[in-house]
Parts: structure tokens; sequence; C-alpha cells
């Protein structure tokens, strides 16, 4: 169990924590929202401990270990294996003693140990981890120093990943990931077996990999039961109870003082008057919604072209003579929404380049519209702003001829307002330098927008505004993210790079999500035995009498499940529903959740036991 305990803190003046309470259960696993620099990454450095809480306490389970991503990417001459399989300490201390040991009982109790913490599968289990991330055998035998930064933080992620912490703390851990790398940290997380508390604003992530939200808001913490698009749903309602009560309210008020100020100084009226007034006095106002407004994204909208605008016939592009994808042959139209797929590395930010202008052909053709504009976004140009320079100083640089009122005003158009239009780059955050760099590409009002993880520092709401932006922009979109939600919204036409070739996939993202799990989460041996044509053969069937029990129990188990399935469903939606917190009683509340994690427990558990059922009926040569 995680508790917080009336916290309070204040970051160099602001505060963050207003004496505010929230409890999570253990094995549970919690997505972490709010805006920007509400204070969550700090949260994270008070449960570590390396900073001090001014009021309150943050109780963590005795002996619980904490673990979470390095700061540091590692750099080492190790490789990346022996990297991931050194951050289980236990292990390495336990191998380096049977080195050494001589003593036939400490033996015994290293080698018992190490079988206890599955030792002898940890190198299977830290390659499967690599491997999900996107590092195939050659890349996990390769020492770290061989790779950039971020693919060393990904490494970074897998060691804590497979040190298997007791709570796991990930502060936005898809920024240093492609969209493939991301679909399979959904996937692990959401079989992760200890608590998990995550930092994101991926919407697919917090949807698929977690089963209740920690909201910061106001300086107060609040949990909610669900997803994320539960929680939105819950919140959304309990927002729109509270403009209810408000307004009730204040007509009630108004009232009110409507009859004292007309009776208060007839006699006859003036004790019922009096009554009023006193009322008034004690009638506990419901507190205002104030709910900040995201900035939109304003793109502007270029003139019509004639299609094609771009067209790729038997085109190789690559580097140093080196083709990396080849014979492309590609239509691009105005209002094409196209998403690039593949892996890092497969070569999406080459095409990207090429497209962008910023590659050359090494063979084929490209042909262009001659009026073709076009505007390119990549996570690097936030990291290549003038950080001296502020928002207004960048476009003055383009726009020189351009007065100033002119430039404010395409700020203000791309979310910067007033201040911000003066403030020097390098003190803006993420989020701020991702609408300026978007508003530098989109300047000259392209027919063509590039856009390489342009959500890597924009949090939910920003990211939907963006959404908006894009569907009602009037040129083609090409877009390479790991946000699997951004891409379901804006594209239209998905291309898969792989293997030196761009093809188009003619399936949705759900298909793309299924064919990469099955690719990165390994084959079962029956599968693998299938796929080289060598069919398991068929067990003879059991006779009748011995089949009709095993169907009975599978019966039975499935029952159970539905029961369970039934009473999750009960508890969840009394915990969407607004009233249940609006009566105040946190220890009905405290139970409600116990109870849910209670037969979330015994689901899995039933579960289990309906499989290993119906195993036992198949093996049997029955059928349910």
């Amino acid at each position: 169990m995680l508790a917080f305990k009336d916290i309070a803190f204040t970051l160099e003046g602001k505060q963050l924590f207003d004496h505010t309470s929230a409890l999570i259960p253990a094995g549970h696993k919690v997505g972490f929202v709010g805006r920007n620099g509400a204070g969550k990454t700090t949260l994270f450095r008070l449960i570590r401990g390396e900073l001090a809480l001014d009021a309150g306490e943050i109780e963590v389970p005795r002996q619980a270990r904490i673990g979470g991503v390095a700061q540091e990417a590692p750099a080492s001459q190790d490789s990346l294996l022996d990297t991931v399989l050194a951050a289980d300490l236990e292990r390495a201390s336990l191998l380096a003693r049977a080195e050494t040991a001589t003593d036939a009982h400490e033996i015994a109790e290293i080698q018992t140990r190490l079988v206890d913490i599955d030792a002898h599968s940890a190198e299977a289990r830290a390659a499967a981890i690599l491997n999900g991330l996107g590092f195939d055998a050659a890349a996990q035998a390769r020492p770290c120093a061989d790779f950039s930064g971020g693919w060393r933080m990904r490494v970074a992620l897998a060691a804590v990943l497979f040190s298997e912490p007791d709570v796991l703390l990930l502060d936005e851990p898809t920024n240093y990931l492609d969209l493939e790398g991301t679909i399979w940290l959904e996937n692990f997380l959401a079989r992760y077996p200890h608590t998990v508390l995550v930092i994101s604003h991926d919407r697919n992530l917090l949807n698929r990999s977690v089963g209740a939200i920690l909201h910061l808001h106001d300086r107060k913490l609040t949990l909610y039961q669900g997803n994320y698009d539960t929680f939105d749903e819950t919140r959304r309602a309990r927002l729109e109870q509270q403009i209810a009560a408000k307004k009730k309210q204040d007509a009630a008020r108004a009232h009110m003082q409507s009859f004292v100020d007309r009776f208060r100084a007839k006699a006859s009226k003036a004790r019922q008057a009096q009554s009023r007034l006193k009322a008034l006095e004690k009638m506990k106002p419901v507190a205002a919604v104030v709910e900040s407004q995201v900035a939109a994204f304003n793109f502007p909208t270029p003139e019509e072209l004639s299609p094609p605008i771009i067209r790729l016939e038997g085109t190789s592009i690559g580097y140093d003579g080196r083709p990396v994808l080849r014979n492309l042959d590609l239509r691009i139209d105005q209002d094409d929404r196209i998403a690039l797929l593949g892996a890092n590395g497969q070569g999406k930010s080459t095409l990207s380049k090429l497209l962008a202008d910023r590659l050359e052909p090494m063979s084929g053709r490209m042909v262009k519209s001659s009026k073709l504009r076009v505007g390119y976004f990549a996570q690097h140009q936030v990291d290549e702003l003038n950080l001296d320079e502020t928002p207004l100083q960048h476009l003055q640089s383009l726009r020189p001829e351009e007065a100033p009122a002119k430039l404010r005003a395409r700020l203000a158009a791309g979310g910067l307002g007033p201040d911000t239009a003066t403030t020097e780059v390098g003190r803006l955050s993420g989020g701020q330098k991702a609408r300026l760099s978007l508003l530098l590409a989109t300047l000259d009002a392209p027919h063509m927008i590039i856009l390489d993880e342009p959500t890597n520092h924009l949090d939910i709401e920003s990211r939907e505004a963006l959404v908006e932006a894009l569907t009602a922009y009037g040129g083609a979109v090409i877009l390479v993210s790991h946000d699997a939600h951004l891409v379901e919204l804006v594209a239209d036409r998905l291309w898969l790079v792989k293997d030196g070739a761009v093809r188009p996939f003619e399936e949705d993202m759900e298909a793309y999500r299924r064919l990469l799990l099955g690719e990165r989460g390994g084959s079962s041996e029956k599968k693998k035995a299938e796929k080289n044509g060598e069919a398991k053969p068929r067990a003879k069937p059991a006779p009748r009498n011995e089949i009709a029990p095993l169907r009975a129990e599978v019966a039975k188990c499935e029952a159970r499940v539905s029961k369970l399935e039934e009473m999750r469903e009960t508890i969840d939606a009394r915990l969407a529903n607004p009233l249940t917190y609006d009566r105040g009683d946190t220890d009905k509340l405290a139970q409600l959740q116990k109870k849910r994690a209670e037969v979330e427990d015994g689901l899995a558990r039933a579960e289990a036991l309906w499989m290993a059922a119906l195993e036992k009926l198949e093996r049997a040569g029955g059928t349910p």
C-alpha cells in the first residue's frame, strides 16, 4: 500500500500539495495525470525521499523496493544484456558469492535462493524485455556506449523493468520510445505483478495499462477507479454537477438577498429578513469551477494544388551511398493524412527528410508540385531553438518586415500569449517550446506538414487540441508518433516502413498492435511448431464418463468468472457515480476501493482456474 496522508509541500515559493491525501492499494497500476508543472515529478521525488515534506506523511510498505528509470543513461562498455542483468542486485550478489563459496551449507543456501528468484531464467527474461523495446539479439551483445542517448534510455528502462521493484515509478516512459516500443510497454505494464505509478500523457497507455487514475489538480490528489476514459467521463460528470449546484445556490442566495433588501426596514417582515440574513451567512458557498482552457493550435490554410503534390517513382534513398529505402513508388495528395509505422531505424525519419527536401534521392524520380511548400517538425528542432532569444525574436528573424503587433498575433494564435512572447526560450516549458517549433514550421502556410514525434512535451489536453487543429488543416499530414491515440484520430492511411520498403498497411491500428505483439512477445512452442509444419499429434479422446466431470468443472469456473465480473461492474458503476464522492464518507469509499481490489484479485485467480480446467478438458479430447 502506498499512502499519502495529509501531505503539504512548497517548492521555490509555489505550493504544490495542500494537505491532501490518497491511498493506492498494493498491486494496483495507477496513471498519474495533471497539468504540466503541477508537481507530478516532484511527488516521485518525495516518494523516493529525495525531498522532505512540509507536513504529512508518505507511507510505503516496509522493505519495499522502489524503482524508477535512472536519470543518466548507461554508457559503459558492458553489453546491453549484461547491463540489464546487473540491475538485479540480489542475483548479481548471489552469483558472485557462488564463485567463491566453499562451505557446503552456504553453497546450498545460495543455490536455493537462486532457484527462489528464478535466477536461471534471468538471461531469457532480460533478453525478452530488450527485444520488446526494440533491441535484437545482435544489438543486445553490443556495448551501451555504442548507442545514442535515446537508445540508452531504453536500456535504463529495460533495467528497471527487469529488476521488478515492488513500487515501480515511471515518468513519461514513452518519450524515448517509438510506437512499437510503446505498444509493447502497454502490454508489459498490464501484466506487471507489483504496484505501478506512471506519469503519462499517452491516452492509449492509460487506457490499456492501468486500473486507476491519480489526478493532481489545484494542489489536491484524487484517486479515480478505472482507466483514463472512465476518469475523464467521471470527472466531467462531477464538474457538470458542481456547475449545476453552483447555479442553484447562486439563485437561492439572490432570492434570499432580494427578500432581505426589500423587507429589512419593515417591522412586520424584519424578523423574517433577519432570519434569511443569518441563513445567508451560514450558507457554505459551492466553489466555482475554474478550468484553465488549453490554448488552441492554428495552422494557416494553404491554397489548393493539383494532385498529386508528390510522386515517387522507383526512388531509393540513403546515406553515404548506402540505400536505406529502395524502389519507392508512392503518391501523396493534399488531402492525405498518412502515419508512418515501423520500428526505429527502419527509415521513417529518412523518408520524412526526403519529403521535406532535406535529403536527395539516390536513384529514381521524385516529382513535386512547383508551388509546394512543406513544413517540417522534428523533435530535435525543439532542442535547437535559441535559448537566449524570446519567441518574438525568433519570429522577427524570419519576418523582419512584419510589425511586432502582427507577430504577437501569430504567437497568440499558436497558443503563446503576451507574457510568453517576451520570455527567453530557455525559461519556457517543454510544451511551450514545442508550440513555438510547430509555429515556426507552419509559418509559410505549407501544403504538407511532416510531424516527427510532435507530442513528447504536450499534455493530454494539448494533444487533443493538436488533433483538432490537424483535422481542420487544409493540407497533407505525414505523421510519425509513438502516440497511438493521435495516430488513430489523425491518420486515414497507414504506411509500414520495414525491411527497406514502404508499403500500405491495409488494416487498422488494432491489427498492427496484434501483429507487433506477436513479433516482440515471442511465439509459444505450439505456434512455432505449427509455423514449421510440425503439427502436434492429437491426443486420443478420453472416455465419455471422464470428460463429463471436466466439462462440469469448466462450466462451474466460467460461472464463477461471470459472477465476479458482474460484481466488478457493479462496484465500478458505484465508483464512477459522482454521488459516491459527494457524501464525504471516506471510510465507506476506502472499503469500496478495497472490495474492488479483492474482486479483481479473485477474478484473476478464477480466470486461472478456468484456463486450467479448459486445458484439462482439451487434453482429454473434449470441447467446452
